[in-house]
């Protein structure tokens, strides 16, 4: 799977595959600083309510996200893509530090620059308590599409 940065704008429907694909590998890494590296050094998130700036704050962000959303685990579908934007749907599972586990649900709108780094994204998010025993999503390694 090439890196999310060799992937570059304009898409095609496997080249946006692809960048759904490797986005999701990176997430599924719980690792802030490879996911911060897909983005540009002044890339623009809203998460939720939260709308903050830069791969610093994207890393903070996502320190914060997995110290909380324990065994966190994602899988992306791509909806939709222009020559240098994506859309995709998501799910994700994870369980607070008392053993409750949720699904998130959500949507994700990209914009990419020239080198492939993503500049914007725009994620709106739901959560639903769930059983573990409800649970689709099991950290077997990475998932294709």
């Amino acid at each position: 799977m090439p890196a999310p940065t060799d992937i570059r704008p304009p898409f095609t429907h496997a080249s946006a595959l692809a960048k759904v694909q490797a986005a999701e590998d990176a997430w599924n890494s719980r690792d802030p600083q490879r996911v911060a590296a897909a983005y540009t050094a002044d890339s623009a998130w809203r998460n939720r309510g939260e709308f903050f700036t830069g791969r610093a704050a994207i890393e903070a962000f996502l320190r914060r996200k997995w110290a909380k959303e324990l065994d966190y685990r994602l899988k992306k579908e791509l909806w939709a893509f222009t020559a240098n934007r994506i859309s995709v749907r998501f799910e994700y599972e994870w369980r607070d530090s008392a053993g409750q586990w949720y699904r998130a649900h959500g949507n994700e709108h990209w914009e990419f620059a020239d080198d492939g780094l993503m500049r914007r994204r725009d994620a709106s998010i739901n959560d639903v308590p769930i059983e573990e025993h409800e649970r689709r999503l099991r950290d077997t390694g990475p998932r294709r599409q």
